[in-house]
């Protein structure tokens, strides 16, 4: 299976985009983890080291913006969210600026960088924010066609990638569009909702499922704000349950936006498979997944589990 990384996708977008004079790009000293580094290469007079300073970055993110530029700041999720938070909201999400905030290394499976370096509470965090578009692509094609995207948005935006080689699951090409989540799987029995990584779970978890006679549908929602409700809903409408996964807590994330979503529109049994509210440790990455309940495993009994409580009252 071939794997690739978001991260050095996002780095091809960029140094694509370069050919459109009004994207600048800002870093705060990690361009090589980033991979903004690529943009700085062909277009240099249009990129910006900041240095340790992120919440200076987001300041001139935003006196860029209002002049007119498109522009995309980058460094690690944990910073980009949780240093940068009241300078995002304050001069990117209430003026509506044009900043894209593109950030890397989420999740537990970061790795070695431990509990500080991983995020797992970004998209709650920048999912409350009006005006932030929230964007978790499920792999590194997508992550490609997700920057070319944003690019063309008019507004503020939150994109969240991961540091590991994940599976390829689109196609080179693939289509981004903003707000709209894809079916990838039909499915009548159960309902597997993933983000990010957890995608690939989903899809693994879905096959399993078929040979034990279960048929689940599996979706993308690789926009978990605004969220896609209508194909959530026609999706329950049929399996009438269903399972979110994500690499993330499992509170503020896609499980929590899916629950708003069906609470008020269609009660549904759920069950939400992510991080148990919880910091993470240092460690391999495959073995933190298993250990945090984020593995194909883990999807499977999840939708096992909730299939049981249809009907239930």
């Amino acid at each position: 299976m071939v794997k690739a990384a978001q991260r050095m996708y996002y780095g091809k977008a960029l140094a694509k985009l370069a050919e459109r004079k009004e994207i600048v790009v800002l870093d705060a000293d990690l361009g090589g983890s980033t991979r903004t580094s690529d943009f700085a290469k062909v277009a240099p007079e249009r990129f910006i080291q900041i240095g340790i300073a992120e919440q200076n970055m987001i300041g001139v993110a935003s006196g860029l913006a209002a002049a007119g530029k498109t522009v995309f700041a980058s460094t690690f999720a944990v910073f980009a969210t949780g240093r940068c938070w009241e300078q995002i909201r304050q001069a990117v999400a209430y003026p509506k600026l044009n900043v894209k905030i593109v950030a890397t290394h989420c999740g537990i499976s970061v790795g070695g960088d431990g509990a500080s370096h991983q995020a797992l509470e970004d998209i709650a965090i920048m999912r409350a924010l009006p005006n932030m578009i929230v964007i978790s692509p499920a792999d590194a094609n997508e992550a490609y066609a997700a920057t070319m995207a944003i690019a063309d948005l008019k507004g503020p935006c939150y994109m969240r990638m991961g540091r590991a080689d994940f599976p390829l699951i689109t196609s080179e090409g693939v289509k981004f569009e903003i707000g709209k989540a894809a079916v990838l799987r039909n499915g009548n029995d159960v309902t597997l909702i993933g983000t990010g990584q957890m995608v690939m779970s989903c899809i693994e978890a879905a096959g399993i499922l078929e040979q034990n006679g279960i048929s689940a549908e599996v979706i993308n929602v690789s926009t978990i704000k605004p969220l896609d409700s209508e194909t959530i809903l026609a999706s329950v409408s049929k399996t009438k349950c269903v399972v979110t996964a994500e690499e993330h807590s499992i509170i503020g994330g896609l499980g929590s936006a899916v629950a708003e979503c069906l609470s008020e529109n269609r009660p549904t049994p759920q069950i939400r498979v992510g991080v148990k509210d919880s910091f993470g440790e240092s460690g391999d990455p495959g073995e933190l997944m298993k250990k945090y309940g984020l593995t194909t495993d883990d999807v499977i009994k999840a939708a096992e589990n909730v299939i049981g409580k249809k009907g239930k009252k």
